[in-house]
């Protein structure tokens, strides 16, 4: 590889001036998230992490950003981390750490270097048989770091400064290496007090680069050349852990040495750039973009970079690949059809050597450009007619642009936003392998406030909202500009399609009515009613015009069944696949 990564240490790093005074813990934490790239951290204030919030509001580089709960704040640390490389959330023992901790799972699942740190127990208390507040009540302090172990790559229980500095250290940079969330308990009387380990500026992480193993390199990359090469009509489909493998840039240096046409796996969405010459959509089997599942599945080689098939990406295990057809590039790893596989081949190493060694062949693509037909522009509706959905995402459309950015809630906007045409440089994201619904709105906090050179447009279905909403407080407290289009139709429309009952329809509230009383006067914020395309219209002007630096939140109502055809038939095949019967025994 190149470069090495790393972290902080810049030629010339910026200097710090912080006010606490240099020598403890609580500095020490504080300037390496600084270093490593944090500059806004979420929180929830509780009695054991009150002195270490303090040394981060004492530090310059820092924001200390308050949630309105832990799950939110985890939430956003997520988003940050998609767009930062990195973020943290800082959070109270025990019922502060096992509220966030799902979104820490969450994180986990998408490989999002996330720092949770919570304010420990006194250190005097380790070893005793007393039983603390926010406990279950027994003597036991270790409940919470149990539940971490399992969705965390490192945890560190700082209850004494002679290791503290090697435990925190260890711990972030652990994240930085494994792009995963680390778990750091800090207790709460040990912040503010000096020790010489931490006398010193900290000096700036360096990760070493993950270099390939040369020689599987090679036998990986001409056993691929070999395999492509005879291959009449071959295509590729990146996945989700491009991120992870950061092979992005050698994704596309592959696309435009090799003329294959590329596609994306759902959850890889906004990861390759889709104004690419070679770009033909969204592989998701039955619910693929138009004419992509068929160019896929009738390829006679198709390489998988970073893919993950589950159930949901692969529409209740009904995807038409065969593994002998299949080259699997993971993200430390090449598995060749039913053949060889090749360990400790790092992703980016290796598509930079296979695009040297591929012959160009353009038969997928230019089969593809035979059949293809493009897609239905929506009927304008009527005046006074009822909003379709479908005219709505033609209009969230029409106001993207490399300056925004997409987030789209676990639903129907999965397969919604799914269909928009991402123009250079526009962000997108979504949560697909956890699929916490809800997760939007304290992702787009996140997002919004590491990436504030783009306007975020979120598409959060009324369900979701309704298990995260408080944090549109947060939003309008940091002087956010998002766009949110609360989709209100009564219910949660994705269960509906996999399993319908009673249970999925839920209680309707005044949801422009909720956001002006947290508005409350204080801050930017704008909130209209929309019930057919011309207020649709007329809500869009607005909000991109004269409420331009305002949070806009727009409540679209749609009929209850007017869903995506593509969330039909997903619905309908993951239902069968939930639905299997056990094995004979």
């Amino acid at each position: 590889m190149a470069t090495a990564n790393s972290i902080g240490s810049a030629a010339a790093p910026a200097p710090f001036h912080p006010a606490a005074p240099i020598g403890t813990l609580g500095c020490h934490l504080a300037r390496r998230l600084v270093q490593i790239g944090v500059r806004d951290v979420f929180s929830v204030p509780g009695d054991f992490n009150l002195t270490l919030l303090d040394h981060l509001v004492d530090e310059p580089g820092l924001n200390l950003i308050g949630c309105c709960n832990e799950l939110n704040a985890g939430y956003a640390a997520d988003g940050y981390a998609r767009s930062k490389g990195v973020g943290a959330c800082v959070v109270t023992f025990t019922v502060g750490g096992l509220s966030v901790i799902n979104a820490i799972a969450g994180a986990y699942s998408e490989n999002l270097p996330v720092i949770c740190i919570v304010g420990g127990p006194n250190s005097n208390d380790y070893g005793t048989n007393r039983i603390l507040h926010h406990t279950i009540g027994l003597p036991d302090f270790s409940q919470e770091l149990r539940c971490f172990q399992t969705v965390t790559c490192a945890q560190a229980v700082v209850n004494n400064l002679d290791d503290a500095h090697e435990l925190i250290d260890t711990a972030i940079s652990t994240a930085l290496k494994e792009s995963k969330p680390v778990y750091i308990s800090i207790g709460c009387n040990l912040p503010g007090i000096f020790h010489p380990t931490f006398a010193r500026e900290p000096v700036p992480f360096f990760i070493l680069p993950k270099v390939s193993n040369q020689q599987g390199l090679e036998a990986a990359v001409e056993a691929t050349a070999e395999f492509l090469n005879k291959a009449v009509k071959p295509v590729i489909v990146g996945g989700p852990k491009l991120r992870f493998g950061q092979a992005q840039k050698a994704f596309v240096e592959l696309a435009d040495a090799s003329g294959y046409p590329i596609a994306v796996m759902p959850s890889a969405k906004g990861l390759v750039p889709e104004h690419h010459p070679h770009f033909i959509g969204t592989y998701w089997g039955a619910v693929s973009t138009s004419f992509v599942g068929e160019i896929v599945e009738s390829a006679d080689a198709y390489v998988f970079v970073g893919p993950i098939f589950n159930d949901y990406s692969s529409v209740g295990y009904s995807l038409l690949i065969k593994k002998e057809k299949a080259i699997m590039v993971h993200p430390n790893r090449v598995t060749i059809a039913n053949g060889p596989s090749y360990g400790w081949v790092f992703m980016a190493d290796f598509l930079s050597a296979l695009a040297k060694k591929l012959k160009r062949n353009s038969t997928a693509l230019e089969n593809y450009r035979r059949i293809f037909v493009p897609p239905g522009i929506p009927l304008r509706c009527e005046k006074d007619e009822p909003l379709r959905v479908n005219v709505l995402f033609k209009h969230i459309q029409e106001i993207l642009g490399g300056d925004t950015a997409v987030i789209a809630e676990t639903g129907d906007s999965w397969f919604n936003c799914q269909k928009l045409r991402l123009p250079e440089n526009c962000g997108y994201e979504f949560q697909m392998q956890y699929g916490s619904i809800g997760w939007s709105v304290g992702a787009t906090l996140g997002y919004a406030q590491a990436a504030k050179d783009k306007r975020v447009i979120a598409c959060i279905g009324d369900g979701s909202f309704q298990v995260t909403a408080q944090d549109i407080s947060t939003m309008i407290r940091c002087g956010q500009r998002t766009i949110i289009f609360l989709i209100n139709n009564g219910g949660y429309t994705i269960e509906v399609e996999i399993h319908d009952g009673p249970y999925n329809v839920i209680k309707n509230w005044d949801y422009t009515g909720l956001v002006d009383a947290i508005h409350n006067g204080e801050g930017k914020c704008w909130t209209a009613k929309v019930k057919t395309e011309n207020e649709l219209v007329e809500a869009i002007a607005t909000a991109t015009g004269a409420q331009k630096d305002s949070l806009c939140f727009i409540e679209v109502f749609v009929h209850k069944d007017d869903t995506s055809k593509e969330l039909l038939e997903w619905g309908s095949r993951v239902s069968a696949a939930n639905g299997r019967p056990p094995n004979p025994q």
